[in-house]
């Protein structure tokens, strides 16, 4: 069932939850999707929403809650005892239970892992806990179907259908040695089709892609999207298969990564939301305004030095905003580029052969504004012809040098392992600023002969 979350349905559950009618908002959400039931807890503040979450069935708030903001879901969270929490995560999948435990305070970890009634579950969910949230093993989650290659098919499909009953989705089958090594994949097909008295050794397929637990989760991504998987084996140091990557939580990592990016190109050094206090949101901006600062008084510093040169041609101070607004534009727009190719994988090639590419993109992208503020600058603003070509020639320049900074800035931090999406923004804006002004200051007074 479908529905529009509008202002009266949101007051009718508020005045249900007021109430304390729960057999009336069991009645009305009984049928509601997972997905809609989040979205109607986001609407809620956090104590209606715990009231909510204590009403319903744990099959269903137990996904609701990985719907959530994560600020959002840990307040309801503090909400609930380690009970009732532990009643969430016997019907999450393990990936999920555990990044749920990730988020708890230690002494609270233990009392809810102490009180999750399924022994196996709880195991699995502790030994997730040991992994980097940014690998194969951090994203991977315990339930899947395996089968050994010395069964037959028979003893396969009576055994597939003990596991299932834990899937929530069954994307592969996959194949084992006795050891529990992962030997391969088995197709759905081919097992129906196969005589039960055959073994499986005889009908699966040992090609198979898969990752090792350790494999950065940027690295699980970009095999499964090259590849188009719905989900990738995840194996250890000796070869047993320990878990799957499932499609899922590739695009929520895709997500989460592209929000941290958006935010470190926009000048924002942590990941915040637009609800958190002021003093996070300060924190997270205050580093790279004074960054931007300090680049603004380094180019009023450089103006400073030109001071004689602009009492004697005044007219060439009117063009520093459009300098220093073209280098940055400039700037950002090849670092985007380049970051976007980075996080890819489709920067190929010699550094060399990238650079001499942006330059001769830069150069004509030059000339045709150089002519524009030429002609503009001569006829308009009056100058003279030298103050013109002066001001041509800069942009040009500066153009070509804004472009060559914003694509070796992120190649040179990526090979030294800093995320590249630090270099656009207002890191590649002040310094193409400051670079920019000395520039257009150093050819004017070249040309000028100042």
């Amino acid at each position: 069932m479908q529905f529009e979350l509008t202002e009266e349905f949101i007051e009718q559950i508020e005045q249900y939850i007021a109430n304390n009618d729960g057999d009336a908002l069991k009645g009305l959400l009984h049928d509601f999707h997972f997905a809609d039931v989040a979205e109607l807890l986001q609407e809620l503040n956090h104590e209606e929403a715990t009231y909510l979450v204590k009403l319903l069935d744990s099959e269903i708030t137990s996904e609701a809650l990985m719907e959530l903001d994560d600020d959002f879901r840990e307040r309801i969270l503090d909400n609930l005892s380690p009970s009732e929490i532990a009643d969430e995560l016997d019907e999450m999948d393990t990936d999920d239970a555990a990044d749920i435990i990730a988020e708890l305070d230690d002494d609270v970890q233990k009392q809810v892992i102490g009180h999750i009634e399924d022994e196996d579950h709880a195991a699995d969910i502790v030994d997730l806990l040991r992994y980097d949230e940014d690998t194969a093993g951090g994203l991977m989650a315990k339930e899947l179907v395996r089968v050994k290659e010395t069964w037959t098919v028979a003893g396969c499909v009576r055994e597939m259908r003990r596991q299932a009953e834990n899937v929530t989705r069954v994307h592969s089958i996959y194949v084992t040695d006795k050891e529990g090594k992962l030997k391969g994949r088995l197709s759905l097909k081919d097992l129906l089709t196969a005589p039960s008295k055959a073994h499986i050794s005889e009908i699966y397929i040992p090609k198979v892609d898969y990752v090792n637990v350790h494999t950065k989760a940027e690295d699980v991504a970009r095999i499964m999207q090259k590849y188009d998987l719905e989900a990738i084996p995840v194996v250890d140091d000796e070869g047993i298969l320990v878990g799957r990557v499932t499609i899922d939580d590739i695009v929520d990592f895709i997500k989460e990564e592209a929000e941290k990016d958006y935010q470190m190109a926009a000048g924002i050094s942590q990941d915040v939301e637009a609800d958190d206090s002021i003093f996070k949101l300060t924190k997270a901006r205050l580093p790279w305004l004074m960054i931007g600062m300090l680049g603004g008084l380094g180019a009023a510093s450089i103006i400073t030095g030109f001071q004689s040169m602009m009492t004697t041609f005044p007219k060439i101070i009117i063009f520093v905003p459009l300098i220093q607004a073209t280098a940055g534009n400039v700037g950002v727009q090849s670092s985007a580029i380049v970051v976007q190719g980075l996080a890819n994988d489709t920067i190929k090639g010699n550094i060399i052969t990238r650079l001499l590419k942006e330059s001769l993109l830069a150069l004509v992208n030059g000339i045709a504004i150089a002519l524009v503020v030429l002609v503009i600058s001569h006829f308009l603003f009056f100058t003279s012809y030298l103050e013109s070509i002066s001001i041509g020639i800069a942009i040009i320049t500066v153009i070509i040098l804004a472009a060559l900074i914003g694509t070796f800035i992120p190649i040179l931090l990526d090979k030294r392992g800093i995320d590249p999406a630090v270099a656009t923004g207002p890191f590649i804006t002040t310094s193409n600023d400051i670079f920019g002004i000395l520039t257009y200051f150093l050819i004017a007074k070249l040309i000028l002969g100042f």
